[in-house]
């Protein structure tokens, strides 16, 4: 392959990358298809006039530098200022949690289906991979998940949904079972954490509530015990009932806990900035 046919492959991959990381509000032209290694054969060869397959492209974008990924979302709304103000908050606040002043615990809610996740796992070339399913719908179940940092130690709440009430029930049971610890939680902006209900249970059990900035999940270590349950619990798998998945999940919390050091590990929590994102952020 020529330098030049090589060099016009690393412009459309770039400009490809570039139109995916500009805001929509800023968006100039028209939708365009990603790049697969099907449209670049088709593309090579009404512009080149060259036939190849799509391993010879593969491998020479692979040359160049170029990989496939999977893309991660940015949250382009998110506010600087406030997230750095966040990590200013979040520095002292691990501080403490270190020198043993302040237990802190991140609690995040996820509503998991019962029917399966697809998900990616080991097959016979050449075979379809199926997954059976008894179709159950939409019925899913609410799980607070609540990650205490200073333990390495997660608990797993379930419910039939979200709410004030079901919120004001976990920070009880978070009080019952630290009821002497000076507690600050860490979760998102939901409506129902922002309940002058809520407030006030956090006041009289003597919890400290500091919200995340706006368009901020990565701030969030929860997130990933979700996508960690996801992969043992939901994966492959279909539950008939809600029982069935509340059980799975306690089993997974039970595995879980028995190792705090990979807890630590897969609920990483992110204590600073990357400029060259941040700069792709705006603020309305």
């Amino acid at each position: 392959m020529s330098h030049e046919i090589k060099n016009s492959l690393a412009i459309k991959v770039i400009e490809a990358l570039d139109r995916a990381e500009n805001p929509p509000q800023n968006e100039r032209e028209s939708h365009q298809p990603r790049w697969t290694l099907k449209r670049f054969v088709t593309w090579l060869e009404e512009k080149f006039q060259l036939s190849c397959c799509r391993e010879t492209i593969r491998k020479t974008l692979k040359s160049m530098g170029f990989s496939w990924k999977k893309a991660r979302k940015l949250l382009n709304k998110a506010s600087v200022s406030k997230r750095e103000s966040f990590v200013e908050k979040l520095a002292l606040l691990l501080s403490e949690a270190t020198a043993g002043k302040r237990t802190l615990i991140y609690i995040d809610e996820a509503h998991i289906h019962l029917d399966t996740d697809e998900g990616y796992g080991w097959s016979i070339l050449g075979k379809r991979f199926w997954v059976s399913s008894s179709s159950p719908g939409l019925a899913k179940v609410s799980f607070f998940g609540v990650y205490i940092y200073n333990q390495g130690k997660v608990k797993i709440y379930p419910y039939e949904r979200g709410n004030s009430e079901t919120t004001i029930d976990v920070l009880e049971k978070i009080r019952g079972d630290l009821p002497d610890e000076n507690i600050t939680i860490i979760w998102d902006g939901a409506s129902y954490h922002r309940s002058n209900l809520v407030k006030e249970a956090a006041e009289r059990l003597k919890i400290e509530l500091q919200p995340l900035p706006a368009y901020s999940p990565d701030f969030m270590p929860v997130e990933h015990l979700w996508a960690w349950l996801r992969e043992d619990v939901t994966y492959h798998t279909c539950y008939e009932t809600e029982e069935q998945l509340i059980d799975q999940v306690e089993l997974f919390q039970q595995r879980i806990n028995e190792n705090p050091t990979d807890i630590a590990d897969r609920l990483w929590t992110k204590t600073e900035l990357n400029f060259d994102e941040e700069k792709l952020r705006f603020s309305t």
